[in-house]
């Protein structure tokens, strides 16, 4: 059960940095014309707080739309060895997907 808990762990940490590699792709497409002298954070550093910004946005927004709703989801959910917040687990992960998303779709549109 270890070695099942631990795979996941490896796995939703490759595509943490996958999506993290890709928000930094995105961004440096987008200010390539911009030449500034100013001091800027890293790349990695913006990535990773886009990351966790976009995520606790939409936990926000399920969070208000569930409670509007009045619906009443599990404290926690266990996925083998982990305890996980449904709504936290579940906007992280739309969060990650994210740059994915936008690359399909900016493909989609390109051709």
């Amino acid at each position: 059960m270890f070695a099942g808990t631990l795979i996941i762990v490896v796995a939703v940490l490759a595509l943490i940095l996958i999506s993290v590699r890709e928000r930094i792709r995105i961004k440096e497409i987008r200010e390539r014309a911009w030449d500034g002298s100013e001091t800027k954070s890293s790349p990695l550093s913006q990535a990773i707080a886009n990351l966790i910004g976009t995520a606790g946005g939409i936990y926000l927004s399920l969070v208000m739309l569930f409670s509007f709703m009045e619906v009443q989801l599990p404290g926690k959910i266990n996925l083998l060895k982990l305890e996980l917040e449904p709504l936290a687990a579940f906007s992280f992960t739309l969060a990650i997907m994210q740059p994915f998303l936008i690359r399909l779709w900016q493909m989609k549109h390109k051709f």
